[in-house]
């Protein structure tokens, strides 16, 4: 059996994190997306198919053309039509039933059993508060009647999750599926027609954790959840004036020097440098070769690979991307004074985070000048600069 993750798109709605890679391959709690869900399926499958497009050099380079001892192989979506268009580019290099997953979200392995155990078609599905707000089931024994998008009198509370386990007919379904009111070829749609020819499709019910990494602030949010359960470890090096409190991680070939002070959840990955003299806390992950200085405050942030944060600085609930220098003194700001929830621009539009504590989200190779003060909800484009002093109340492009 094959799984098929689609990982082609950009993922718009997280720039500018995405501006240099592909949504997939953003990080949570120190693992990128794409090989969080390949380890969720190794065990189920022999082999991957991965649906590629934007920016795929990096997926390639990062998965490679084996993973954990199952081959990789690439096809290439060269325009993003659809989930249904996705899977369907992978008909030739398929070859009998076959998993289809997303590979921008976090899924565990009992959800991918699921749908294998269930045999046949099957769609996973998950209880929520408010179906209306997601594709929801229809079903009878256990199986599919109709999917229906976001309706307004939902038939159950069961999501339709987007994760699906195929037989090969599917792809003559996909091939009769034309396209939607939004321009897409819609994986729902061929469902449809596998309904309407009379095969069975199976409802895999899942309570367990499922996150959907759409927007900035979900990937401090999946980052929380998976941090909860942390065992932590030391395989680097702790001088004897720090400490560790609470799960914490420092990988082989991280450093925390002297007076530095971290409370976990906290990980620490190969070469970052932390300390001396600093205050770390709070479901961070303190990327590949960051470094965290002296009287510098992190909480509850991600610093993606390379990133510098030396000299006086607080960095609270933010998203900093690849290669980001902050300059000596740079403040960031997580709370409104109003007590309303952070709202932060998503494709030209204020969306409310949902987070009363929310900082900022920095482009790779962001850059700011000594005391830069940033506000809550402030984005930093890529490649983008602030001023010495000063306060940075909007975007930076």
């Amino acid at each position: 059996m094959q799984a098929v993750v689609v990982a082609a798109g950009e993922g718009t709605r997280m720039r500018p994190l995405t501006a240099n890679r592909p949504k997939p391959t953003l990080p949570v709690a120190g693992t990128p997306l794409v090989e969080r869900v390949l380890d969720a399926a190794a065990p189920y499958v022999d082999g991957f198919v991965l649906v590629v497009g934007y920016r795929d050099e990096v997926i390639r380079e990062l998965v490679g053309d084996s993973y954990r001892g199952r081959p990789v192989e690439y096809v290439e979506q060269t325009e993003q039509l659809g989930t249904a268009h996705a899977v369907g580019t992978a008909a030739e290099a398929v070859d009998g039933r076959f998993l289809v997953l997303n590979g921008d979200v976090v899924v565990t392995d009992e959800l991918v059993s699921g749908l294998v155990e269930a045999g046949g078609t099957a769609v996973a599905t998950k209880p929520v508060d408010d179906p209306s707000n997601y594709g929801v089931v229809s079903y009878e024994n256990g199986l599919l009647t109709e999917l229906i998008e976001k309706p307004s009198d939902p038939p159950s509370n069961l999501a339709n999750l987007g994760l699906y386990a195929f037989e090969e007919s599917a792809f003559d379904a996909i091939e009769r599926t034309e396209l939607s009111e939004r321009g897409e070829y819609e994986i729902t749609d061929s469902i449809g027609h596998l309904l309407a020819d009379g095969e069975d499709v199976s409802v895999v019910e899942y309570d367990g954790p499922w996150l959907d990494v759409g927007r900035p602030w979900e990937l401090l949010s999946a980052t929380e959840t998976l941090l909860e359960g942390l065992e932590g470890r030391v395989d680097g090096a702790v001088e004897d004036g720090a400490t560790l409190s609470g799960p914490v991680v420092v990988e082989d070939g991280a450093r925390v020097r002297d007076g530095a002070y971290i409370e976990g959840p906290v990980v620490v990955q190969s070469g970052a440098d932390v300390g001396p003299n600093c205050f770390v806390r709070g479901a961070t992950v303190v990327g590949p070769d960051v470094r965290v200085g002296n009287a510098v405050e992190v909480k509850n942030s991600v610093l993606m690979r390379g990133t510098n944060v030396a000299h006086h600085a607080y960095v609270g609930d933010s998203v900093l991307g690849q290669e980001v220098n902050f300059g000596a003194g740079t403040k960031v700001a997580n709370l409104r004074h109003d007590d309303e929830n952070v709202r932060v621009t998503v494709k030209c539009e204020r969306v409310d985070t949902g987070r009363r504590k929310f900082g900022v989200v920095c482009g790779d190779e962001a850059k700011t000048g000594i005391n830069s003060s940033l506000n809550a909800g402030a984005t930093l484009s890529s490649g983008s600069m602030t001023r010495p002093g000063e306060a940075v109340l909007r975007d930076v492009e």
